[in-house]
């Protein structure tokens, strides 16, 4: 399992690189709606697996409205004040109520056990502004430099990385407190402090490294922080919604790694949260 999954590995690095630093901006937008329509396949498993493709359906068909308001070119410009800053806006307030019910799992269950359109709505709210994310920051400052964005993106993704790594070799080796043993009994708080370490520090390194002004490197370092923080949910909660559908993985399109959303559950969280802590810091 472990050759698989580093073969796996190795073979989506160069398509996930090379679609964000190759790609011209509209064609990585259907990259991106690529992932997003896969992942909304998967959550529709979480909801009923009999109706995975209906709930596919019904994101897209909101994606599409979405997406004829808002020009491409100008996500950013444009964007974060409009329809895609409510989007981003929503994501993050749904972050912040997921976080109870994955604090009260399994009592929480019985406010959306059985209430098909309610988890709906939470597919909804966390796949499309993960999508505009993606978006938002592979568009900041396209006109001026196409692949600063994808810096940027880059950089984002990479500080969930890091906490995913700092956090499973510090669990394995501090790990004592259960972090939430009821949705994902492995986790533990030493861990999630090991992993908000080393995000920490590469986002110290990057920041000091391309020498940003203070007030931007301190927004975001404050925005990677809160992001990290949010990853840590994003796992949780895809998590605790695997565990009520019975599901071990959310599909089976990655060899050795499961589904789409086993490999972006951490960044539905994270990317939005980032995107808004970052523009409340004053740098939007």
């Amino acid at each position: 399992m472990l050759k698989l999954r580093i073969i796996t590995a190795l073979c989506l690095i160069p398509v996930v690189l090379g679609a964000i630093f190759l790609l011209p901006l509209p064609f990585f937008a259907l990259f991106a709606t690529a992932v997003y329509l896969l992942a909304g396949r998967e959550w529709g498993r979480f909801i009923d697996t009999q109706k995975s493709n209906v709930v596919m359906v019904f994101l897209a068909l909101v994606l599409v409205a979405l997406m004829a308001s808002v020009p491409i070119e100008h996500i950013w410009a444009d964007g974060l004040h409009g329809w895609v800053g409510m989007v981003l806006n929503a994501g993050a307030l749904w972050w912040l109520c997921a976080l109870p019910l994955v604090l009260r799992y399994p009592a929480s269950r019985a406010l959306w056990q059985d209430r098909t359109w309610l988890k709906a709505v939470f597919a909804l709210l966390s796949l499309v502004p993960f999508f505009w994310s993606l978006l938002v920051l592979r568009s900041y400052h396209y006109e001026q430099n196409p692949h600063y964005g994808a810096w940027l993106l880059l950089f984002v993704m990479a500080l969930v990385w890091a906490a995913d790594t700092g956090a499973y070799f510090a669990g394995k080796t501090f790990g004592k407190h259960k972090l939430c043993p009821s949705v994902s009994p492995g986790k533990t708080l030493e861990g999630m402090i090991g992993g908000v370490i080393a995000a920490c520090a590469l986002a110290l390194a990057v920041t000091y490294a391309v020498d940003l002004p203070g007030a931007q490197r301190n927004a975001v370092l404050l925005a990677s922080m809160v992001a990290v923080l949010a990853s840590v949910l994003g796992d949780l909660v895809e998590s605790m919604f695997k565990r009520e559908a019975g599901l071990k993985d959310s599909g089976n399109i990655l060899p050795g790694h499961g589904g789409i959303m086993d490999r972006i559950d951490s960044l539905t969280a994270a990317l939005p949260i980032f995107i808004v802590v970052y523009q409340l810091a004053g740098q939007g």
